[in-house]
């Protein structure tokens, strides 16, 4: 299945039903009086969110969405029947903007969640409503408002504690397929991953957190290069980044240091709250490497870097130090407060 994390669609209310105009038509009661009932209101159209999806592949084939409309009211003061309420499911982690004014309407985080995008017109009101001391016969009655219509620009935001960051072919899948379930695809060669992957990291039976993996980025990423940066919005929930780098790049003047030093304008010119985000730098492919050769180059990575974060070494097609990243991440998840949770 394609993954689709942009929609834009459009919902309506249905609109409510008109008033009735009557009277009374009964044996021996030679003034009867109005009995127009009332109509019905428009159904509203719904948002629900659904853990059970992951894209928004399904807006690609339908893109309106109308409730139905109010029935109109009846005689003998009969009300007409509401329209029935919408309900559209959408991912988790779905942002809802109003594509015309782009006003934020909601964000669905939460399973169940419902949000309401497109009101049920008023229903209209029967002569009955009209009826006074001065005006015994009214005819006046009013008609069902219409229902609310808009356009809407869906956004899916991938819900996950921990984000990796990093270029291509730097072992950010391998990673991912590492410590997790996930059957993220893994090549030899650049952009393999192009989209966004999501696997659950048990650290222990009861402790584990989500990690997410998107394609890869290159200098130049924030101009449109390679993918561009259309798949960071995913990492905006996350409250740790981890920036996988490969410690023995195939081109052999380029350093771990200098490729961590392309992605970090990229990151700032996509968002400067992604960029502030709490960041730690993985060196991966220590496999290659002799253990003494490895933490060498890692201390000289630190160095030419001034980095003073936290920094492992490790080895995702072999496993070598994942545990130990996996205990830190969730060591760190867990000093967070809660409400720092997406």
């Amino acid at each position: 299945m394609r993954f689709v994390d942009e929609a834009t669609i459009t919902v309506a209310g249905g609109k409510g039903g008109n008033g009735c105009l009557g009277f009374r038509r009964e044996k021996y009661i030679p003034f009867g009086g109005p009995d127009g009932g009332d109509g019905g209101d428009g159904g509203s159209v719904y948002l629900v969110a659904d853990e059970g999806l992951s894209t928004l592949t399904d807006f690609r084939y339908k893109r309106e969405f109308r409730a139905q409309s109010g029935q109109q009211g009846s005689g003998s003061n009969r009300t007409g029947g509401a329209g029935q309420d919408l309900e559209v499911t959408v991912p988790l982690g779905t942002v809802v903007h109003d594509a015309d004014t782009t006003e934020l309407i909601g964000d669905l985080t939460h399973h169940g969640q419902r949000l309401r995008v497109a009101a049920g017109g008023f229903h209209g009101l029967g002569n009955t409503r009209y009826k006074s001391s001065v005006n015994r016969a009214p005819r006046q009655t009013s008609p069902g408002s219409p229902g609310e219509q808009r356009r809407l620009a869906l956004e899916l935001r991938l819900l996950a504690d921990v984000g990796l960051l990093g270029a291509p072919n730097a072992g950010k899948s391998t990673l991912l397929g590492a410590v997790s379930k996930a059957s993220p695809k893994i090549a030899d060669y650049p952009f393999t991953t192009l989209n966004p992957e999501l696997g659950v990291v048990e650290v222990d039976r009861v402790r584990r957190f989500v990690m997410a993996d998107i394609p890869g980025l290159i200098e130049g990423s924030a101009a449109g290069a390679g993918l561009g940066t259309q798949f960071l919005r995913h990492l905006a929930r996350t409250r740790l980044l981890l920036h996988v780098v490969d410690l023995c790049p195939l081109d052999p003047d380029t350093s771990p240091a200098t490729e961590v030093r392309k992605l970090i304008p990229e990151l700032e010119a996509f968002s400067p709250e992604l960029a502030a985000l709490p960041r730690w730098l993985v060196l991966n492919k220590a496999d290659l490497l002799l253990p003494e050769e490895a933490a060498s180059l890692g201390a000289q990575v630190a160095r030419e870097l001034d980095w003073h974060g936290p920094l492992f070494i490790v080895s995702a097609a072999t496993g070598g130090g994942c545990q130990a990243l996996c205990e830190a991440v969730m060591r760190h998840l867990e000093q967070l407060p809660a409400t720092a949770s997406a």
